[in-house]
């Protein structure tokens, strides 16, 4: 790390402290319910030279194209030579750098560039600036089936690692991530680790994400714009989408549509978030897309201890519910609460055959340890729920059915722990609107 981040980081740390015992965060410091002893922290570092590309991460665009974000401590060109063999040379594309402070932080150089047309299914070779080095990542197929691996809370502790490589292990075509990436809270050189640390797996996959109460990072008086981390660092294609924020967006792959909403920013009626939900849904063509795939941060369902009562899950449903459940959406994936829990089709909080399967999937390894406590007796609409880390897989097959399989990390080892097949709502006659 330069001596100049690390003096930063020190100088910070009283700054921290002061506001932790404050109370002054806008994200949760102190919970109701305890949590076991959470693993080590781990800090991704640097070795490379400054013009070296480092945390390197690609997103879809416009179906056909690919997004790669890539940061470097010093200036260097943000250009990109790619093609379909090692040599990587057939065609260029040039993007645009940016950067930014938080406090006495300043960013390396955050270079975006969008390359294609690409063709579906395909292994392509790209290397960065001038860098000699060799990336390589596979395109997303262009129709059915597509496998999505799915995992939230992912922080940077020794179970990340682990989720991490059991992943990798599971031969998927996209990572979907509803919220709470780095848990950087505040320090952004956890957002270089961060991004370091998941560079070998999202450099090869398309990573699409949202955000969660971790990324806000707002202080009152001496930072009031939240979010900048995140939005730098992790853009998303949300203006392809007719969409105004990077909070909240959607997108086409393969036959499905998925949403990404934002927990942490307005959603009432009268916000610009749900009148692109509204529109969102109403342009969805199902014979073109017939699956439709939510992902939130706060739960609108959860019979854990934790997490109960916040506005961002409980108003936020009242908002939107109506708007997912007419337009026959298919799953919701959460976040936040950090254990594993599947519900059946509900809606207005009972078994609805043509409501959307809640999954919360906030297990992913984060520092501050598993949600072990539940409510008991455990809610009709609960089927399975266990604390323990882990990620899912939703392998979509054709135009009916699909496969969620959820594997937990015991003891470092993938154990197979819940499976459901979906049958997709847009064909289910009893539930035509």
């Amino acid at each position: 790390m330069p001596k100049f981040k690390t003096m930063v980081v020190r100088s910070l740390i009283p700054l921290v402290f002061l506001f932790l015992i404050s109370g002054f965060f806008e994200f949760d410091v102190v919970y109701s319910y305890t949590r076991p002893p959470p693993r080590k922290t781990i800090f991704t570092p640097h070795f490379d030279d400054d013009s070296s590309p480092q945390q390197v991460h690609i997103s879809q665009v416009r179906g056909d194209h690919m997004m790669i974000t890539w940061i470097t401590e010093s200036s260097t060109p943000p250009t990109i030579q790619y093609g379909t063999t090692p040599s990587a040379n057939s065609f260029n594309d040039t993007g645009i750098t940016d950067s930014y402070r938080y406090l006495l932080y300043e960013s390396g150089e955050i270079h975006y560039v969008i390359i294609g047309p690409l063709k579906p299914n395909t292994i392509y070779y790209y290397r960065l600036g001038h860098s000699p080095k060799e990336y390589s990542f596979k395109t997303t197929p262009s129709q059915f089936p597509i496998k999505f691996a799915v995992a939230g809370d992912l922080g940077q502790t020794e179970w990340t690692t682990s989720t991490l490589e059991h992943i990798n292990k599971s031969n998927y075509d996209m990572l979907l991530l509803p919220g709470d990436l780095a848990y950087a809270d505040l320090n952004q050189n956890l957002w270089d680790s961060f991004g370091r640390l998941v560079d070998p797996l999202a450099s090869r996959r398309p990573w699409m994400v949202t955000q969660g109460n971790h990324e806000v990072e707002k202080i009152p008086v001496l930072h009031n714009e939240p979010f900048i981390a995140y939005n730098k660092r992790w853009k998303m294609p949300f203006e392809d989408s007719g969409s105004d924020s990077n909070l909240y967006y959607s997108f086409d792959v393969a036959g499905v549509h998925v949403i990404m909403l934002g927990s942490y920013t307005d959603f009432d009626s009268k916000s610009n978030q749900y009148k692109w939900l509204q529109k969102d849904l109403e342009n969805v063509i199902r014979e073109k897309t017939p699956w439709v795939v939510v992902l939130i941060h706060a739960p609108w369902y959860n019979s854990n201890n934790a997490h109960q009562g916040e506005s961002e899950s409980v108003d936020m449903k009242a908002s939107m519910e109506d708007l997912l459940y007419l337009a026959r959406a298919d799953v919701v994936f959460e976040g936040h609460v950090h254990a594993y829990e599947r519900f059946s089709r509900v809606y207005k909080d009972k078994g609805d055959k043509c409501g959307p399967m809640y999954i919360n999937i906030g297990d992913g390894g984060n520092r501050e340890g598993l949600a072990t406590k539940y409510i008991d007796p455990k809610p009709e609409i609960s089927l399975f729920r266990e604390a323990n880390f882990g990620h899912g897989t939703l392998e979509v097959f054709n135009a009916t059915h699909a496969l969620w399989n959820w594997h937990k990390n015991d003891n470092d080892e993938v154990v197979f722990s819940d499976s459901v097949w979906l049958t997709n709502l847009s064909l289910d006659l009893g539930c035509k609107v």
